[in-house]
């Protein structure tokens, strides 16, 4: 399978493995929201998103943080009506 080679196509896939990962980790993310651990409830599956990203596109865009970005849209932004004290 060819690189993504697009900043859009690279988004794209950084907010699919974002997705996939609230959308399969519902309990585990309000958990770490709540008690503002969400990063270490989820590091083993927030890293092999990351290498999955890491593997499906293109070095330079992977630099580019998009993945980190997604992250942040679909696992902490969407979130915010659940309890905690972040906010």
């Amino acid at each position: 399978m060819p690189l993504v080679e697009s900043e859009e196509a690279a988004r794209r896939l950084a907010r699919a493995i974002a997705s996939d990962l609230s959308l399969y980790n519902e309990e585990k993310i309000i958990k770490g929201i709540e008690g503002d651990e969400l990063f270490e409830v989820l590091a083993e599956e927030i890293e092999e998103g990351r290498a999955l990203y890491k593997s499906r596109v293109a070095p330079e865009l992977y630099s580019r943080n998009f993945y980190d970005r997604a992250l942040v849209d679909l696992l902490v932004k969407s979130k915010g009506h659940i309890k905690s004290p972040l906010w």
